[in-house]
């Protein structure tokens, strides 16, 4: 599919994922139309989110080819979804859109079903209505999924042949059934759909609730930071630029339409993992993140880490190892995440240090973050 001259719906357009996917859409298109929305929950700093979409702004005053129209709202308003579908009518739907995080999935459910469950619903509602009356409709929805639908599986790495049905979260389980969903309606009403497994995105300007993030808040606070299972874990961690670089290929190809033995369709509909295919050992990933961070001067060279780490037992909602088999991206589309997790981790720390502590960053007087240690 060629995306040039396209109009494409991103959700969770101020997100981590979802403002990088609009900047890389924004250069590699022409006569693009991208309408973005979000919410901008406080589920983290809004600040960010505001940061990101100003990004996106600039990018588009320097090159006018395209058009971007932002909308603040949430995909669980159903009134609010119709009326984009109907007016924009877009020809792919990205859905990026979710209440994320295992811990927080505990202490709020009610976020997940909100948003992870209505919201991704009434996508497929309007994915399904956008056929109406002849129309063309929708070409192809693509989705986030997580590497936590994987659950308590003990096999590894991860293949998409492999069962789903062990989630230990709240959150997994929102995740897997969006994948039944998808599929549902890809079945019922012949819609392309592709979902895409996320394994541990990291980079600049990400969340931060993710540990790479939060681990250097607590840093430059001086503040004491836990690692789980006693830093037995290891993590497929994934850098943001394969991420996004992964996503737009596969939006460029929708599964065939096909019809089985008894002329009904067959579902269109693909699921991926994108991942680094390299868990690192948390430890180990604890020990490039406070090099990076001495390197670019966001903690002093004679930081004590070994004062400010801890030991913790396992927590709830959490898994011992992430690691994807990315054998069918590989195959599919000859591409395959590389991005060392240093040269990754060094980008973020770089971004960290100008973001918030360089003389002519606003965020340098903040208390929160920028405070010494």
């Amino acid at each position: 599919m060629n995306l040039d001259n396209k109009t494409i719906l991103v959700t969770g357009a101020a997100g981590f994922i979802g403002s990088n996917l609009v900047l890389a859409l924004l250069r590699s298109c022409s006569f693009l139309q991208i309408i973005g929305i979000d919410n901008l929950s406080d589920y983290y700093d809004v600040s960010l989110k505001r940061y990101r979409l100003k990004q996106i702004g600039e990018a588009v005053e320097r090159d006018s080819r395209n058009k971007w129209v932002f909308v603040q709202g949430s995909i669980a308003d159903r009134e609010l979804v119709n009326r984009l579908f109907e007016q924009y009518r877009p020809c792919v739907v990205v859905n990026l859109a979710a209440q994320a995080g295992v811990r927080y999935s505990i202490t709020n459910p009610d976020a997940y079903i909100e948003t992870n469950i209505i919201g991704f619903y009434n996508l497929l509602e309007a994915c399904r209505h956008s056929y109406d009356n002849g129309n063309t409709g929708v070409e192809h929805l693509v989705y986030a999924s997580s590497s936590s639908v994987y659950g308590a599986n003990h096999k590894v790495p991860y293949s998409t042949e492999d069962k789903a049905d062990n989630p230990v979260s709240l959150y997994a389980a929102t995740k897997r059934a969006d994948e039944l969903m998808a599929h549902a309606y890809a079945k019922l009403y012949n819609i392309p759909a592709t979902g895409l497994r996320f394994f541990t995105v990291y980079g600049p300007a990400g969340r931060p609730d993710m540990a790479y993030f939060g681990f250097t808040d607590k840093l430059r606070k001086g503040k004491t930071i836990e690692i789980f299972n006693y830093g037995n874990c290891r993590r497929d961690f994934t850098y943001i630029d394969d991420i996004v670089k992964g996503v737009e290929l596969v939006m460029r190809h929708p599964p065939d339409r096909q019809n089985g033995s008894d002329g009904l369709p067959l579902a269109p509909h693909a699921i991926y993992n994108i991942g680094n295919s390299r868990p690192e050992n948390l430890l180990d990933f604890v020990t490039i993140l406070q090099e990076e961070l001495v390197r670019a001067h966001v903690l002093p060279a004679d930081y004590d880490f070994d004062e400010h780490k801890k030991l913790v037992p396992m927590q709830p909602g959490d898994v011992e190892v992430t690691y994807a088999d990315t054998s069918d991206l590989e195959e599919k589309f000859g591409f395959r995440p590389s991005t060392p997790l240093r040269d990754g981790i060094r980008k973020f720390a770089e971004w960290y240090y100008d973001f918030y502590l360089s003389p002519a960053s606003s965020k340098a007087e903040d208390g929160c973050r920028g405070s010494s240690v």
